[in-house]
């Protein structure tokens, strides 16, 4: 969910525990270890309880032989228009419709940084002073903002450039709330409600726990999609992606491909997906095996060797040119430059663009009714439930990748 670097769940780390990269050489790092954390932060992602705050899922490809993110002194991985290319997005304006991002902690990067990316890519100028971008507390007012986070911030760059990748003509609201706490965040979604936003994007979450529902309403916003990543750890139910209030988000493993599309996908092994324990299932799911709340419903990009080139350069070097192997090697946190960033937390602030894109006032059902204009994903797996489409793609719905990922703007 957090993309950044990989998602982590932003808690107490685990004492002495060992630094364990994702299969495929992959770090889980960023937001599980705040920037007042003082245990490495290379101590592998935990998904907490509720009172232990949530989790930001994302992760960052591991150079050759190193500890740390394999950070680059230019672009790599996937570009704006490769973004827009695969999923049938080039051309299609926004006309300044507001997406919002809410995270946790602060990111006194996050405009330099992002005007950075644009520039590079040749996408206009998104400042504050040009309206574009704007920066707010949980509140909504520019000051006070919470305190400075190096994992967080990771996933801020992640989310603010994915929503340009996808939809260059979007304005971006970035809501900063003051813990990673469910009652923190959910505050900034109400807060991005309010001051504007067609969609917001949510790259957070945890274990699913009953003392939850009584906070789903706070995602309950008739006419604004709320996105909600569906987490990095394969097969299992995460919340909020599991309320019916948001559509969650999985993720894929995207390639080019000599096809008519020029891309292929197949269900990436790290997305989230199953039956909820304690999430009512919508009128408008109709699946068999699962009697409650189904995810996911939608997917997009989310493997971290197919990922988001992404640009960040708030870290805590001391010595700035041994910064690049002083990250690289964990001796120093966040990034210095450019990486590529994969996770649920990629897909879930792309769908929130696309919807953005579309301008329509969302229903929950929406896409349900209009399933053939998606890209029905139909292989991969991404855990063990006895071979259904709980965890194994299969044409039309299934869990790892919901109802498939975008064809243009027709089924948002």
């Amino acid at each position: 969910m957090c993309v950044a670097l990989v998602a982590t769940l932003v808690g107490a780390a685990v004492p002495g525990a060992a630094a364990t990269p994702w299969p495929g050489g992959v770090l889980p790092f960023g937001c599980a270890n705040p920037a007042g954390h003082t245990a490495s932060r290379l101590l592998p992602a935990v998904q907490g309880s509720v009172g232990a705050g949530l989790t930001c899922f994302a992760g960052a490809v591991l150079g050759v032989g190193s500890l740390g993110p394999d950070a680059t002194a230019g672009p790599v991985g996937l570009r704006p228009v490769d973004i827009q290319h695969a999923y049938g997005l080039t051309g299609k304006q926004a006309d300044g419709r507001l997406v919002g991002i809410v995270d946790a902690f602060n990111d006194p990067r996050a405009e330099a940084d992002l005007a950075v990316y644009r520039r590079t890519f040749g996408l206009a100028p998104c400042t504050t002073a040009n309206g574009c971008f704007r920066k707010v507390n949980q509140g909504g007012v520019a000051r006070p903002l919470p305190a400075n986070d190096y994992g967080w911030a990771g996933e801020i760059s992640l989310d603010l450039d994915a929503v340009s990748a996808a939809c260059p003509s979007c304005h971006i609201l970035l809501v900063e709330a003051d813990a990673p706490t469910p009652y923190a965040l959910t505050a900034g979604i109400a807060t991005a409600v309010r001051l504007g936003a067609v969609a917001v994007a949510n790259s957070w979450g945890g274990r699913e726990d009953r003392a939850l529902l009584p906070l789903d309403r706070r995602f309950d916003h008739p006419g604004v999609a709320i996105t909600a990543a569906s987490g990095d750890t394969g097969y299992g139910a995460n919340w909020p992606a599991s309320s019916r209030f948001v559509t969650a988000v999985s993720g894929t493993t995207l390639q080019r491909a000599s096809n008519a599309r020029g891309w292929s996908e197949r269900v990436w092994k790290g997305a989230g997906s199953g039956c909820s324990a304690i999430e009512a299932k919508p009128s408008w799911q109709h699946d068999a095996l699962c009697k409650r709340r189904t995810m996911a419903d939608v997917a997009a990009v989310a493997d971290p060797a197919s990922g988001l080139g992404v640009y960040d350069t708030f870290n805590n070097c001391l010595l700035k040119l041994l910064c690049d192997s002083l990250i690289a090697t964990g001796a120093a946190k966040g990034l210095n430059g450019w990486a590529k960033i994969g996770g649920t937390s990629l897909s879930a602030p792309l769908i929130a663009a696309v919807y953005a894109l579309a301008g329509k006032k969302h229903t929950a059902s929406f896409a349900y009714g209009h399933r053939g204009q998606l890209n029905d994903v139909t292989s991969g797996s991404n855990g063990s439930c006895g071979g259904t489409y709980l965890c194994t793609a299969r044409k039309g719905y299934d869990g790892p990748t919901g109802l498939g990922t975008p064809r243009g703007l027709g089924a948002f």
